[in-house]
């Protein structure tokens, strides 16, 4: 793997294999901070507190095993904070309706100026059975899921998505 940036091996700033580990004062207290920073990122994927060295004035300096372990621990918490950001973007729901199993999505475009979304349904074999347009703040429940299929699938402004229940 190749990165623009050379790799940095100091007390203080490791840098390697995409990751950046700067040990930091923290501005609360007498103590230190580690942030971890992936390439090309302007704001840390983790900010965690960094052991006191032996003069319990100083930070213990950065090693190779500790910036392993560093980078193991932010690049978990950047792989939970994806799918976390993918769940909420991308909802599905199967519910049993008097025409069998449909799978209602919601599948929501963020974008600063101008978010979307759009809700579809299909059926067992994936074959789609409609898709609208709804608001990005459309809440997708399984009570309006079976609304929306049971009533044929027809928009679904705010007056159908009240009818539908929570």
């Amino acid at each position: 793997m190749t990165h623009d940036t050379p790799d940095i091996q100091e007390p203080r700033l490791w840098r390697s294999d995409g990751w950046t580990a700067q040990v930091l004062k923290n501005e609360d207290d007498d103590g230190w901070a580690v942030a971890m920073y992936k390439d090309g990122e302007p704001e840390p994927a983790l900010v965690g507190p960094w052991t006191m060295g032996r003069d319990k004035k100083n930070p213990k300096p950065l090693d190779v095993q500790a910036f392993h372990t560093l980078v193991k621990t932010a690049s978990e918490f950047v792989r939970r904070s994806e799918q976390q950001l993918h769940a909420a973007l991308h909802q599905r729901i199967t519910v049993i309706t008097c025409s069998g199993r449909v799978t209602v999505s919601l599948d929501i475009e963020p974008d600063d100026d101008n978010p979307s979304a759009v809700l579809s349904a299909a059926d067992d074999s994936g074959e789609t059975l409609a898709s609208i347009r709804v608001p990005p703040s459309f809440p997708l429940t399984r009570a309006r899921a079976v609304a929306w299929a049971e009533g044929g699938f027809g928009p679904v402004g705010q007056g159908a998505a009240g009818r539908a229940g929570e």
